[in-house]
């Protein structure tokens, strides 16, 4: 694989935001980018047609679901997520260690991977930094997510270290097992360390060392407040490479993106605009407005003024609420479809910005 997977087209004057390209096996993507979330190889209610519209590059999916159902023999006789989903852009995978890490009552951890039960049927799984970039050749992704631990909020100094120290040890297994055979996919660095910044930055400076074509930031926005998660942002960004990507991972409210952004961060995932979407949150100009309110029963204004998606062109605030409290489909496809449009379309704007140096 060609090492120069990402090029820097442009640093602003004013911030240490960058406007760059990430060159992958299905085409390049611009970034700043918003990622959506397709967990089970589907971003809830919308088409990957729709999605194509809203401007969105890529998409990601969840190995730990999808070795589940629908497994990973039934991807590969499909030749991969891509062909399965009707999806020919970029495509990334985490590595399902987040979701592993939350069944904390049907998982144990060892040095040499993590064993859990099924949610689905719980039947016994195991899982090592070798089995999960196997399961992620098979899915074809684009761009894989190494096998980790992410501490949870709070935590003990003692734990996170402890984390930290098997998360660097799977890494380095799971780059070496890459390496033999990259299949043109990317492999992240996943950098580690909860809410102490000494071991962020030996979890940083380890993580580097082992070569990555790019590099995540975990372990954030895992119920910390806006604040600590803001410097711990700002914090762990400096002491990564500047000639490769950087990824925060599961952030990607519209409040969030432009600091993230201002601090040099260039990709972002986020379940929240379609999940806040299907219980009636929508994003505007003017902050988060919630569609169910009595205001909106007669309101014959789009969603939101400025933005130009298919929702907002064509139904009213009205409509939307009636769809809602009416509890049909369509109101969570349309909100669904304005949410993911107004996130990416603001990280197209920032991007613009920074290349026009504004």
């Amino acid at each position: 694989m060609a090492k120069d997977v990402f090029k820097v087209l442009k640093k602003s004057k004013y911030s240490k935001a960058r406007a760059g390209i990430l060159f992958t096996a299905h085409g390049p993507v611009e970034t700043p980018v918003f990622m959506p979330v397709g967990t089970q190889a589907t971003v809830k209610s919308l088409t990957t047609d729709m999605l194509k519209e809203a401007g969105v590059q890529v998409l990601l999916g969840n190995t730990y679901h999808l070795s589940l159902r629908p497994g990973a023999e039934l991807l590969k006789e499909f030749g991969g997520l891509h062909s399965f989903m009707n999806w020919d852009k970029p495509v990334l995978t985490d590595s399902g260690g987040y979701q592993v890490f939350s069944l904390s009552n049907m998982r144990k951890i060892t040095q040499e991977g993590v064993s859990f039960k099924s949610h689905l049927d719980g039947s016994k799984k195991f899982f090592t930094p070798e089995k999960v970039i196997d399961l992620q050749r098979s899915f074809k992704s684009d761009i894989m997510m190494p096998l980790d631990v992410c501490s949870p909020y709070p935590c003990e100094r003692e734990k996170v270290l402890l984390d930290m120290n098997i998360t660097h040890k799977w890494e380095r297994a799971a780059g070496e097992y890459w390496r033999k055979n990259t299949m043109n996919q990317l492999l992240f660095g996943i950098v580690q360390g909860g809410m102490y910044k000494d071991l962020r930055e030996i979890s940083a400076r380890e993580i580097v060392q082992m070569d990555f074509p790019g590099y995540a930031i975990g372990g954030l926005s895992v119920g910390e407040p806006v604040d600590i998660m803001e410097e711990y942002i700002s914090f762990t960004v400096d002491f990564l490479p500047e000639d490769k990507p950087r990824y925060l991972m599961g952030v990607g409210l519209p409040e969030n993106l432009e600091f993230a952004i201002r601090k040099g961060v260039d990709m972002f995932d986020c379940v929240a605009p379609t999940r806040l979407a299907r219980h009636g949150h929508v994003f505007t100009k003017e902050g988060k407005k919630n569609i169910r309110n009595k205001e909106f029963f007669d309101d014959k204004k789009p969603i939101d003024l400025e933005c130009r998606c298919y929702t907002c062109k064509y139904y009213s605030r009205a409509y939307l609420r009636h769809l809602f409290v009416a509890k049909e489909i369509l109101a969570m496809v349309l909100m669904s479809y304005h949410n993911i449009y107004y996130v990416t379309s603001l990280v197209k704007e920032i991007r613009g910005s920074i290349l026009a140096e504004t």
